[in-house]
């Protein structure tokens, strides 16, 4: 993986792409249209879904956020944060909440370029992997080696997914 290997690349400008230059890492930057749903999203960046991961902004009390990174096949599991973070109450913030801690929408949020420098959970499912986060816009992606985000973002990594159940219609 070349960093910055798409052709488009020198075009995409986000604090996360910039962040991401800076950081030294190697890097794909892969720009496509909108997107509805993760497979669609996955299905653009020429990746497999468990290889597209969530970032989910989760707040532990008021004005105290975490970044939660978890695998695009696999849920975010509620219990499994909670024990980790030694709590019996946490939260998603809403779509404001969220933009203002991080400076992202919903959909385009990453640690990298973040607003506010927030500690990381990563799902043990990331160590090993060539992964796609968001890339701090609509349509952006940042593909990168897991264990380069666990790295840089000194990330705490655990078991915190269970297995996606999708019922078939």
């Amino acid at each position: 993986m070349d960093a910055d290997r798409d052709s488009t690349a020198d075009q995409v400008s986000t604090p996360a792409v910039e962040a991401a230059r800076a950081a030294g890492i190697e890097h794909t930057v892969t720009r496509h249209g909108r997107v509805s749903s993760l497979e669609e999203a996955a299905a653009a960046r020429g990746i497999e879904p468990r290889d597209l991961i969530k970032t989910l902004v989760v707040r532990r009390a008021e004005d105290d956020h975490v970044f939660v990174l978890v695998p695009g096949d696999r849920k975010f599991s509620w219990a499994k944060v909670r024990a980790l973070l030694g709590t019996n109450r946490i939260s998603m913030p809403d779509a404001e909440a969220a933009k203002s801690v991080t400076g992202y929408e919903r959909g385009t949020i990453t640690p990298f370029g973040s607003a506010t420098a927030l500690p990381v959970i990563a799902d043990s499912h990331l160590v090993g992997r060539t992964i796609s986060l968001g890339g701090g816009g609509h349509g952006v992606g940042l593909t990168v080696n897991g264990d380069d985000v666990i790295r840089i973002f000194d990330a705490t990594v655990a078991d915190i997914s269970d297995e996606e159940t999708r019922k078939n219609p």
